[in-house]
């Protein structure tokens, strides 16, 4: 396999690096990527904390800064707590996870290595930086909460793996531990732990007054999950009880409210609500009975924050996270009686990443991108309604255009985003990248990616496409692409494709949703449409590409499902199968066999420029999906174009990614895409500040 992986990069890295422009997009790249960012501060007793890079880091960085008041401190005042970058020398270690202690005297932080999903835990003292050298090993799959006292913290753990499996091997029988500090973490004990139920794992949370354990209880990806609960009182956690136990719906803890529980569920809601539930008295028979705070609206409820009501008198919010049409809405209720209040204007087509606030705030932060605008970090005061920008984007596109159409086929409505530059027009052959996901409640919305703006900015179009499976319309639209309705996400895909190409008018038509664009329009052909997508959306383009290779210019599946009937046998593909089905299931197996992209291969057949790439350390969608499907690939292409690997070294799924290997691989990618479309990448691109 090592000799594979060697002679295939040695084969698609002298193609790639003799594309005409490759350098040059790498270039711009880099100016786009060269600009500061940051994530929103947050406060924990004493302290603010903020994520930032400079630009170029390879990883990001944790900063703090003392509590002055109740206002955010000047930025003087912040100082670095964690740095990534000094942690191994090609940049390839990550910060992954973080938990703060209630009065921010502590941060429990989680190194991965290489891009894995494997963590290491370990603790900091926020005002000295002093790390406590306690490394907690074979912890993944969830984060950590600490106890009130700040003596130690609760983990999702796991067996260690057999030597040389550690990437590969099935990742079942999570233990929810508690390490305290100044103890040997090979001694942590389990809390709680469900033998007989070796697929589900637990999301623990401490209720902010200290008298709760809340563990939302998972089992893979499936769309429901159960919550438990366990009171907690002089730093000992008692037995945990089943408080929503029927695997029923989806909820989301957001904290105790007084004596009630928080949720967003939706049960009995497919588009999301938030509920209450009583646990005045832990003694007493459990029969939970849901008191409704925030009504289902139309739109999707995609997630709540609670902030306020540190104690029974002082006011408390909801920031509701709504989608319409796949854009952010925010919306503040009182958390007590489900008030609407207020909302908060948002300027165009955006996605708000995090909303942070604590419960002793009377304020938030949130961050907001857009396609044509990098992050921006915003300030909002709940009491006076009040909004006001701390960072803006570090970089905002000129004479750029988002539009949105409803691409209609079969009954159903499929939003599209339109990305491209004033000028550019709709003649027939624009180089047309259509990128998707369409899978497991994940809902696309408007993003910043500095390759995206490149190929906007160099006069490509980018269509983002909203496919059945994903999270943009809640329950029924993800029902919709999943499981025996799996291929309808293919359809999707290709029915976006079809109306981008003037291909299928019969079947398919558009309706305008934003901006002034021609419902009728053809955009492009064939021959200059590519198609790319990551992990489940590289599912998402082998299938494309092995159903109809005639419909697309080029295509980019990256750390893709590509093996449909094996997924289930490494690290956590098993979990996939609320998505995808078991293939050890006769029934599921026919279904998966429709499809699955290295399945439906047939030599002889003439297939696009195709660039698959994976990371030799991808413990999430093991990197045998894509060698498979790259040397089938390789051996049924019957026509002249090329069929290239590229396995990135030190790398895993995405997550941790150094900043220079980003840059190396998306101008790969842009670089392949605009040879095999048509782009000309000449020209003078300079970043827009």
């Amino acid at each position: 396999v090592a000799a594979f992986i060697a002679g295939q990069n040695a084969a698609s890295g002298a193609v790639l690096a003799a594309l005409p422009g490759r350098d040059a997009l790498r270039e711009r790249l880099a100016a786009r990527t060269d600009h500061p960012r940051r994530g929103a501060p947050w406060r924990r007793g004493g302290w603010w904390l903020q994520v930032r890079n400079d630009g170029l880091q390879d990883q990001d960085v944790l900063w703090c800064a003392p509590a002055e008041g109740d206002g955010l401190p000047d930025d003087s005042r912040f100082r670095v707590l964690l740095d990534p970058n000094t942690w191994s020398a090609e940049g390839t270690a990550s910060l992954s996870a973080l938990a703060v202690s209630e009065d921010g005297e502590r941060t429990a932080f989680a190194r991965s290595d290489a891009g894995s999903d494997w963590l290491v835990w370990d603790v900091v003292d926020t005002a000295s930086g002093r790390v406590h050298d306690e490394p907690v090993r074979w912890a993944r799959f969830s984060g950590a909460a600490w106890l009130p006292d700040g003596s130690g913290y609760l983990y999702g753990g796991y067996p260690p793996p057999p030597p040389g499996q550690a990437h590969a091997a099935l990742a079942r029988g999570q233990q929810l531990r508690l390490h305290r500090l100044g103890t040997d973490p090979a001694t942590d004990p389990v809390v709680h732990a469900r033998a007989d139920r070796p697929e589900w794992g637990f999301a623990p949370r401490v209720s902010h007054d200290g008298r709760f354990v809340l563990l939302e209880v998972w089992h893979g990806t499936h769309p429901t999950n159960r919550i438990h609960v366990a009171p907690l009182r002089d730093g000992q956690i008692g037995a945990f009880r089943p408080l929503l136990d029927a695997g029923d719906a989806r909820y989301t803890v957001l904290g105790v409210l007084d004596d009630e529980l928080l949720l967003v569920t939706d049960r009995d809601a497919p588009l999301g609500r938030v509920v209450a539930v009583d646990l005045s008295d832990l003694d007493a028979p459990i029969a939970p009975a849901l008191r409704e705070v925030v009504a289902e609206e139309p739109d999707r409820l995609e997630r709540v924050t609670l902030v306020g009501g540190a104690g029974r008198e002082d006011p408390a919010w909801l920031v509701c996270r709504r989608l319409h049409h796949a854009t952010a809405r925010l919306a503040v209720h009182d958390a007590r009686s489900g008030t609407h209040r207020h909302d908060l204007d948002l300027p165009g087509a955006v996605t708000v990443p995090s909303v942070t606030g604590g419960r002793r705030a009377r304020s938030v932060h949130l961050t907001v991108e857009s396609f044509t605008s990098s992050v921006a970090v915003l300030g909002h005061d709940l009491e006076r309604a009040q909004t006001s920008v701390l960072t803006p984007p570090g970089l905002a596109a000129g004479q750029v255009v988002v539009e949105q159409v409803l691409v209609h086929h079969d009954g159903v409505a499929v939003p599209l985003f339109l990305i491209h530059r004033a000028e550019v027009v709709p003649d027939g052959r624009v180089p047309t990248v259509l990128w998707g996901y369409g899978g497991f409640d994940l809902a696309v919305t408007p993003a910043y990616r500095p390759a995206w703006d490149v190929w906007v900015d160099a006069g490509g179009l980018l269509a983002v496409a909203c496919l059945r499976g994903g999270g943009e319309y809640g329950r029924a639209w993800h029902d919709d692409g999943r499981l025996a309705r799996k291929e309808h996400v293919f359809d999707d895909a290709l029915a976006c494709a079809a109306w981008l190409t003037g291909q299928r008018r019969d079947e398919v038509h558009a309706e305008v949703l934003r901006g002034d664009g021609d419902p009728a329009a053809v955009w492009t052909a064939p021959r200059h449409l590519g198609v790319e997508g990551r992990s489940n959306g590289g599912l998402l383009v082998g299938a494309c590409l092995t159903r109809a290779p005639e419909a697309v210019g080029c295509a980019v599946p990256e750390v893709g499902v590509l093996d449909l009937t094996r997924f289930h046998r490494f690290t956590i593909g098993w979990a996939w199968s609320s998505d995808y089905g078991d293939p050890d299931d006769a029934d599921d197996l026919e279904v998966l066999l429709r499809y699955s992209p290295y399945h439906r291969l047939r030599p002889g057949t003439a297939y696009p420029p195709t660039l698959i790439t994976t990371g030799d350390t991808d413990d999430r969608v093991v990197p045998m999906h894509s060698l498979k499907f790259a040397a089938a690939l390789q051996h049924a292409q019957a026509g002249p174009a090329p069929i290239l690997l590229r396995v990135d070294t030190s790398a895993g799924h995405g997550a941790g990614k150094p900043v220079a290997k980003l840059l190396d691989e998306r101008a790969d990618v842009l670089a392949f895409e605009a040879h095999h479309l048509g782009l000309e990448v000449g020209g003078d691109q300079s970043p827009r500040r």
